[in-house]
C-alpha cells in the first residue's frame, strides 16, 4: 500500500532577505524556521532543505541496511548513520556522504561493505536522489 507524506512551506519575502517555515504535516512533529543564510552560510538555528535531505536520506539508508542485513540471517545490534548534504550557491546540491558505523555479530568487513553499498544503492532516497553523487564510508565495530 502506498502512503504519502507531506510537509507545507510558507515563505515570506524576496529570497535572500526573506525567511520562511516549514511544517512537517502528516506527523506533526514540528514546524521549522528556514532562510537563504540558513541554507547558503551559518544555520543559526533554522534548517534548511539540505538538511532535511539530509534526515530523509540517513534514515531511509538506515532501514535499508537493516533489513537487508536482517534479511541475510544477520539483523544488526546497532546502526548509526550520518548524511552529510553539500549545497554550493550557484550550483545546488553537490554531493552526498553516508557515514555509518554499525553492530553486527557475525559479519565480516567484506561482507558489511557489500551489504552497505546494496543499501545505498536500493533506498527508495537514494534512488530518489541520483542525480547527485553519493558516497560512502562504513566502518563495522566490534
Amino acid at each position: 500500500m502506498a502512503t504519502t507524506r507531506t510537509a507545507t512551506t510558507h515563505w515570506k519575502g524576496a529570497l535572500l532577505d526573506g525567511s520562511g517555515t516549514v511544517s512537517l504535516e502528516t506527523s506533526g512533529v514540528g514546524t521549522f524556521d528556514v532562510s537563504w543564510p540558513s541554507r547558503a552560510e551559518q544555520a543559526n538555528g533554522k534548517t534548511s532543505p539540505e538538511e532535511l535531505i539530509a534526515a530523509a536520506h540517513s534514515s531511509c539508508f538506515s532501514m535499508a541496511l537493516s533489513h537487508g542485513l536482517a534479511q541475510a540471517g544477520t539483523p544488526p545490534q546497532a546502526v548509526d548513520t550520518t548524511a552529510d548534504v553539500t549545497f554550493q550557491p550557484g550550483e545546488g546540491i553537490t554531493g552526498i556522504v553516508l557515514s555509518v558505523r554499525a553492530q553486527v555479530p557475525g559479519l565480516s568487513a567484506e561482507e558489511f561493505q557489500k551489504a552497505a553499498e546494496t543499501a545505498k544503492a536500493n533506498c527508495p532516497v537514494s534512488k530518489a536522489l541520483a542525480g547527485t553523487t553519493i558516497s560512502l564510508k562504513a566502518e563495522l565495530l566490534s
